[in-house]
C-alpha cells in the first residue's frame, strides 16, 4: 500500500489534464444517472479498498470542522467548544476551522480515529465520490485523486464508464 500511496501525486499529475478535461464536459453534460453512477462505483471501490491500511488523508490533510463537528467532538472529550478550539484547531486563511497540524492529532499509529463515531462531517465524507450532484464537487476530486487511491480509481473506473 505504501508504495501505492508514494506514487499517487506522480499519478495523479500525470492524469490531471485529462481528468480536469473530462470534469468539464461532465459539468456541461452530467449524464442523468450520475449519482447513481458514482454510488455504485463508489461501493465497488470501497468492496476492495480498507483505509485503515492507507489513512493517507488523515496524514496528508486536515479536515474543515463545522461549528456542530465542535459542538460533538468537545462534548465526546468533556470540554467546551472553546477550549477544544484553543486545544486543537486554528483559523485558517478562508476563515475555517481546521487542525493545528497534520497528520492528524486523533490518529493512531496502528490508522484508527481516535474520535471515529464522532469524527468531523468531512472526515465521515471523505473522498466525497458517492456525494449528489458530483459534478458540482470536480475541483475537490481533482486534488482527491492526489491523496485517496480509492478516489483515483473511482475516477478511473468513472472515465471508463461515461463518454
Amino acid at each position: 500500500m505504501q508504495d501505492i500511496i508514494n506514487n499517487l501525486p506522480k499519478l495523479a499529475k500525470d492524469k490531471h489534464k485529462e481528468n480536469k478535461t473530462f470534469f468539464a464536459k461532465l459539468k456541461k453534460k452530467p449524464p442523468k444517472q450520475l449519482d447513481y453512477i458514482m454510488q455504485d462505483l463508489h461501493d465497488e471501490e470501497f468492496k476492495k479498498t480498507d483505509c485503515l491500511e492507507c489513512a493517507n488523508c488523515c496524514k496528508t490533510t486536515g479536515p474543515l470542522f463545522t461549528s456542530k463537528d465542535i459542538e460533538r467532538i468537545s462534548k465526546h472529550f468533556k470540554l467546551k467548544p472553546q477550549q477544544f478550539t484553543e486545544q486543537f484547531l486554528r483559523l485558517d486563511e478562508d476563515n475555517d476551522y481546521v487542525l493545528q497540524s497534520v497528520p492528524c492529532t486523533f490518529l493512531g499509529s496502528d490508522n484508527y480515529c481516535a474520535i471515529y463515531d464522532v469524527r468531523p462531517k468531512a472526515c465521515r465524507e471523505f473522498p466525497h465520490t458517492n456525494r449528489k450532484k458530483f459534478q458540482q464537487i470536480t475541483n475537490l476530486t481533482l486534488k482527491n485523486v492526489a491523496i485517496c487511491p480509492a478516489a483515483f480509481n473511482i475516477v478511473e473506473e468513472m472515465k471508463k464508464n461515461i463518454q
